[in-house]
């Protein structure tokens, strides 16, 4: 109970000041913490303390040539850590002043990481259009592709465009199939994902595009697929197909689909304003090769042929 009483009474004793002064130097260990975590630095940092402590153990033995040698050598220490820790140094204030939002930690992530995340697979689908390489990339939201992820080649890599841009590169084993984005990390390649059964949908409709429409009518992920043939860029969501995107109009497009995805995770509440982000053309009535007529909207293909955007 006496310990108990003293550490109420010390509780007492503090002010808001010294509540955000511990705060702030929490935040400040954290973040360097995190920055150095799997560097070098590590290995340093062990070492400077290795030598600090040995130095303590010099005075308790009463080690008296030991403490001579190494008091002479903390008297550099300032120095020598500006030397051994400079990049992380550089990386540690470059990482503070590109800081958005520096209490996420506690009011949830900036959405700085998902905007590069965007931007990545934007420039990864244009770099694959203008070389007339076929691609398919599904954004897992809230429902889980763990299933499918399974059934490919795991990776748990950071998101990157060159390495979007190797893996569908035609001569790389891992070009085939999906890749499946989590979390803003590449989850796995080469993924095997179900078709969509949909009798309506137009024969002509190619394998990327029905496996993306099929993966988007059983979860509420998003997929972007590059044609192969036309170089065309879809946008894929809750089954519904948006065509002949550019470099912006998907990154807007991605942006809006999934915040909304995140914010609203129920389906019904969320499909008519997810569905503003969709471009689509008016609904038209078009006969297929066997001579039936299908109402839906269509879009307009370069090679002259057209491809269903199910409503």
């Amino acid at each position: 109970m006496h310990y108990v009483s003293d550490a109420l009474s010390l509780f007492s004793q503090l002010r808001w000041r010294d509540f955000i002064d511990v705060m702030i130097v929490f935040f400040i260990t954290y973040e360097v913490l995190r920055l150095i975590r799997g560097t070098r630095a590590v290995s340093m940092a062990a070492g400077v303390a290795v030598i600090a402590l040995l130095y303590e153990v010099s005075i308790i033995l009463a080690l008296e040539t030991l403490q001579f040698v190494l008091r002479n050598l903390l008297i550099y220490s300032p120095f020598a850590v500006i030397v051994l820790f400079q990049s992380e140094i550089r990386a540690a204030l470059t990482h503070f002043g590109r800081m958005r939002n520096p209490l996420g930690f506690w009011f949830g992530k900036g959405t700085t990481s998902e905007e590069q995340a965007y931007d990545e697979i934007v420039l990864a689908a244009t770099t694959l259009q203008s070389k007339r390489i076929g691609g398919l990339i599904v954004i897992e939201c809230d429902v889980g592709l763990q299933n499918f992820i399974d059934t490919g080649v795991k990776l748990d890599a950071h998101l990157s465009y060159d390495l979007l841009v190797t893996l569908f590169n035609t001569q790389a084993p891992l070009h085939d199939g999906a890749v499946i984005v989590r979390k803003n990390q590449i989850t796995a390649a080469s993924c095997f994902l179900p078709l969509t059964l949909n009798p309506r949908l137009s024969k002509d409709l190619g394998t990327r595009h029905r496996a993306a429409i099929g993966i988007t009518e059983d979860s509420d992920a998003v997929a972007v697929v590059i044609s192969e043939e036309t170089g065309i860029i879809s946008f894929v969501q809750h089954g519904e197909m948006s065509r002949e995107m550019d470099g912006p109009q998907l990154r807007a497009t991605l942006l809006s689909a999934l915040t909304i995805a995140r914010a609203k995770p129920a389906r019904k509440q969320t499909q008519g304003n997810e569905r503003t982000a969709l471009k689509t053309a008016p609904a038209q009535t078009s006969s297929t090769k066997d001579g039936s007529l299908v109402t839906g909207t269509l879009v307009d293909d370069t090679s002259g042929e057209y491809e269903k955007a199910l409503s």
